[in-house]
């Protein structure tokens, strides 16, 4: 069975926070993930959850400004004390949330000093960071992005990012699939979800080309969702796409009530 969580960072960039939330539990979902809340209340983000029923997958760490082009900064000198600050009040909200998975992203390179000194910082944060997490009962999981729309950043392929996550050697530190940035970067997205299903902590979805929702693009989810559930994984799948069009429209693929595990054979091609 499929378990969705609606990604309110990205599907709906144009609301206040108070509405993303209502506006999912609106659209059947009893799942949600967000990147982290700069400049949000909270309290008033951990009361609403709670109140709408919802329960939240997944949250990202605090990566500077995204849509500026940051993506993370466990690689970086002076700004690596930005993520420690956020860690703690990440853990603390993730508790309140019920939300047991928190994702970092690393960093992207810097020009004027040895990639094997930025991926050593990488790896000291992570696991600072994977220690504060086991203490709280939460995973931590890193993915990998594609070079094509976020160049320089570190970690670009499954492969590099499972050797680097390995050299860490925390136990609840894991890998994020997501099926857009690697169908951009490497392809064979089934082969590798039941190949490495065990090491993947969370599963994210969007087409390709264009990031937009199953079904406009290349990627046929109908066979990719059927692999993913005979692989073994019971995780959530994190809708992380720019609508292509209503937000509603764009999940007309998807039963009306979304709070259910779901059948690939329910989904609505």
């Amino acid at each position: 069975m499929l378990n969705f969580a609606l990604n309110v960072s990205l599907t709906m960039r144009e609301l206040s926070w108070s509405e993303r939330f209502d506006t999912a539990a609106r659209l059947g979902f009893g799942a949600v993930e967000f990147w982290w809340p700069e400049g949000a209340d909270l309290q008033a983000i951990s009361r609403q959850v709670r109140d709408l029923g919802l329960q939240v997958a997944l949250i990202n760490f605090a990566a500077g400004s995204l849509a500026q082009g940051e993506r993370g900064w466990l690689n970086h000198p002076t700004r690596q004390q930005e993520f420690r600050a956020n860690v703690p009040v990440a853990l603390a909200f993730a508790q309140q949330v019920g939300c047991q998975r928190l994702n970092a992203l690393v960093g992207k390179l810097l020009p004027d000093e040895d990639r094997a000194a930025q991926m050593a910082r990488v790896r000291e944060n992570l696991a600072w960071a994977c220690e504060q997490a086991a203490a709280a009962g939460i995973e931590v999981v890193v993915e990998s992005l594609n070079a094509w729309e976020n160049a320089g950043y570190l970690l670009t392929t499954t492969a590099d990012t499972l050797a680097f996550l390995a050299s860490v050697g925390a136990p609840n530190l894991r890998y994020q699939y997501d099926c857009y940035h690697m169908q951009l970067m490497e392809g064979n997205i089934t082969r590798t979800i039941r190949t490495h299903v065990a090491q993947i902590g969370h599963i994210q979805v969007a087409d390709a080309p264009g990031r937009h929702q199953p079904g406009t693009g290349e990627l046929h989810f109908p066979y990719i969702f059927r692999e993913i559930v005979a692989s073994g994984y019971r995780g959530f799948i994190g809708l992380e796409f720019i609508p292509d069009g209503d937000l509603a429209a764009s999940l007309a693929w998807l039963p009306p009530d979304r709070r259910q595990p779901i059948a690939p054979e329910a989904l609505r091609w």
